[in-house]
């Protein structure tokens, strides 16, 4: 079986209180294996990294008025998912909102059934958790982050 490439813009949302937006999902070939995952998508033909992650945040959050802040970090993963294998390199932008209230109903009928929950995350609770949750590291960085401020150049991760 092939791997596909794609590319991807994903969003660290963080709220008034320093906490992360994450999604829970699952892949209906291995629906009992769920994970946490930032808000962002794929990339539509002739979209730039930005257009996209203000399309997918607007889709998966409802939140229109984001100000998208810098590109903080990149990355590439490999995963299967539906049975088919994809390479991602995927971007992660910083952005801030004072609004909590997730309104996932502007996802396609296919993608909103795959995100079964969403969850405003503190970095202790990431630190803690059992679940999975990606990016892998998501809790240091975001430490670091809030500490430090978005790096001078993306970090990979």
């Amino acid at each position: 079986m092939a791997t596909e490439r794609r590319r991807a813009a994903r969003v660290l949302l963080l709220d008034e209180q320093d906490r992360a937006l994450l999604f829970r999902g699952f892949d209906p070939a291995v629906p009992e294996v769920t994970w946490w995952v930032t808000p962002g998508g794929g990339l539509e033909p002739g979209e730039g990294p930005r257009e996209a992650a203000l399309r997918e945040l607007a889709e998966e959050t409802g939140l229109r008025d984001v100000a998208l802040g810098p590109l903080v970090a990149h990355g590439t993963v490999a995963f299967s998912f539906r049975g088919q294998r994809f390479e991602q390199d995927q971007c992660f932008f910083l952005a801030r909102t004072s609004c909590t209230t997730v309104d996932s109903s502007g996802s396609g009928a296919e993608e909103h059934a795959l995100l079964l929950e969403s969850r405003w995350w503190t970095v202790t609770e990431l630190r803690d958790t059992a679940e999975t949750v990606y990016p892998v590291g998501l809790a240091g960085f975001l430490e670091r982050l809030l500490a430090d401020g978005p790096p001078v150049t993306p970090v990979r991760l």
